[in-house]
Order: C-alpha cells, then structure tokens, then sequence
C-alpha cells in the first residue's frame, strides 16, 4: 500500500473538485480548493519527497478553450519532475507520445478507449503501438447504477455498457501497465470510500492499482488498509492539508512506501 500523489488542472489552475459536479457546458465544477500555486509547485515538492506514480489529470475537454492553459500548467510540472508523474486527460494514439516526451512517465486514458459507451479495442491497439503496453495506465473510474458498478468516460459524466467487475480486470489487465480508479461518486467529498468497490478490487489483486476517492481522514485511510488488506495503493486530493483537507501530507510521506 503505497501513496499517490496527484494534481488536477481545471480551468489552467491547480484545483480540487467534486468529481461528480464535472460540466462541459460552462468548463463547470464544484471547487474544493483552487491554488494560487502552479502545478510545477506540486511536482517539485512531490520529486523533493521522493513521491513516484503519482497522476495528473487534465479535467478540460481537449475542445475547451483552457485545455491548452491546462496542458501548460502539465508541461511546468513535467519539467520540474521527469518521469515522476502520469497524466491524462484527452489522450489519444496520436498525442500520447509527445506527453512521454515532455516527461510524463505514463500516459492514463479512459475516453479514448472507452469511445461510445463500448470497449474500443482497435484504439487500445493503437496506443500500445504508439507507446507500449507497460506505459499505459487505463483508468477504470466508475459510478455505481442499478447496483452494479460502470466504468464512466467524458470527465465522469457518460456511462459506458461495460461493468467495472472481475471479468473486465481480468480481460484489461495484460492490456496496460497499471489501472487507476476512481470512485466517482463519492470522490472529492471525504465522505468515505465505495467499500464495495474496494472490497472487489483487494479480492482480485491482479495487477498494479490505485484507489481514489471518499478518504477523509486518517481514520478513514486506516479502515481503506484494512477493507483492502493493504493490497492497494491511493491517492487524497481534497482532504490532503496541502488542498485545504485535514489530512497532513508528510504523515503519507512517511507511509510511501509501506
């Protein structure tokens, strides 16, 4: 069980958010926190603590008028940290490569791959020409309908046909390097985990994976270790102190590793 850090860019700003609130229309989100700091601030500190696999997320559209502000607050943070960080947001066969060259060490794609609501294996077989298997990271975040979980694309606002589930993980994961998911309804709200999702995903434990989402406190990450039997790694936004939250970083600094 290791930390994650991460940066989210919304709007060319460092921000947190309610992950549920995403708005195309408008470039809308509720705000947790927006940071008079750039994201190159956040890559530095995180390089300085030794922090590895950390992700940054473009939360723009890439047809928004701020993506291009947002992929030059990425383009700051991929040079104070080379190889430190992921990024997604608008990834694509065509584009993933230059985000490698300017440092990111993984690319994460869901939209792209997900195009429709369908599984698009044609397009997961273009970004592994283009880059390899091992440096994708496919983000299966998902939202809960109907009782069973469904991977969602479009920044969190479209369902897809496909259930987050064993069989999808086991299908996916010779497909990448690492899977990053979020549990999108309760992400940004430090109300507590998807237990049921964490639970699944601990059971299988076939892949590298990063849980995002609901943990708001040290109690809470304590309940997070024992749910998934330490098995997975996490990532806190909004209720890290360095976003405004009540959680104290260099305490997951201290845990990095363990």
């Amino acid at each position: 069980m290791k930390f994650r850090p991460c940066i989210d860019i919304h709007n060319g700003k460092v921000k947190q958010i309610v992950g549920g609130s995403l708005n195309d229309q408008g470039d809308q989100a509720e705000t947790n926190f927006a940071s008079e700091l750039d994201a190159a601030y956040y890559a530095k500190l995180y390089k300085k603590d030794g922090l590895t696999g950390g992700h940054m997320i473009l939360l723009n559209a890439p047809d928004s008028p701020y993506y291009e502000a947002d992929k030059k607050q990425a383009a700051l943070a991929l040079g104070e940290y080379p190889g430190g960080l992921q990024i997604g947001g608008g990834i694509t066969a065509e584009n993933a490569g230059a985000f490698l060259e300017a440092g990111a060490s993984h690319v994460i794609v869901t939209s792209y791959v997900f195009q429709n609501g369908i599984f698009q294996r044609e397009n997961l077989e273009k970004l592994k020409r283009s880059v390899g298997r091992e440096r994708i990271v496919l983000d299966l975040s998902c939202r809960k309908r109907d009782g069973a979980y469904y991977i969602v694309t479009n920044r969190w606002q479209t369902f897809t046909s496909v259930k987050l589930e064993r069989g999808t993980l086991e299908m996916l994961a010779g497909e990448c390097g690492e899977f990053l998911i979020h549990g999108v309804d309760v992400e940004g709200k430090s109300s507590g985990v998807e237990e049921d999702l964490v639970r699944m995903l601990a059971e299988w434990n076939g892949a590298d994976m990063t849980y995002a989402g609901g943990i708001g406190s040290m109690e809470e990450l304590e309940h997070f270790r024992r749910i998934s039997g330490g098995r997975l790694d996490f990532t806190i936004g909004s209720a890290l102190d360095l976003f405004g939250g009540n959680i104290p970083y260099r305490e997951l600094c201290r845990m990095k590793t363990t």
